[in-house]
């Protein structure tokens, strides 16, 4: 099994940016994604990233959010930037499709002035 630990998270104005990582304890070789859960909403997908390196981006965040992954280091990353308040949530990582046993705790990111 894997665990996943996300950081990075924190309070930044509007405008702002953040970069978030995952870590996973071992290797995945399959696709990737961030997913978020707004307060009083339900957990939504955000973006992916697949083995072969493409990318798909929930329309709320394209063109400002960039996901990445070092497959050498077990790590993926999210590039926020223009943050925007609506943009605040908890913050995981899991796979795609996501597997139930491999969510972890999430990072919380606030945007606010």
């Amino acid at each position: 099994q894997v665990q996943l630990v996300e950081s990075g998270g924190g309070l930044v104005q509007p405008g702002g940016s953040l970069r978030l990582s995952c870590a996973a304890s071992r290797s995945i070789v399959t696709g990737m994604s961030w997913y978020r859960q707004a307060p009083g909403k339900q957990r939504e997908w955000v973006v992916s990233i697949l083995s072969g390196g493409r990318t798909n981006y929930a329309d709320s965040v394209k063109g400002r959010f960039t996901i990445s992954r070092d497959n050498a280091k077990n790590t993926v990353y999210l590039q926020m930037n223009s943050l925007k308040p609506e943009d605040t949530a908890v913050y995981y990582c899991n796979t795609f499709p996501p597997l139930r046993d491999y969510w972890g705790q999430g990072t919380q990111v606030t945007v606010s002035s």
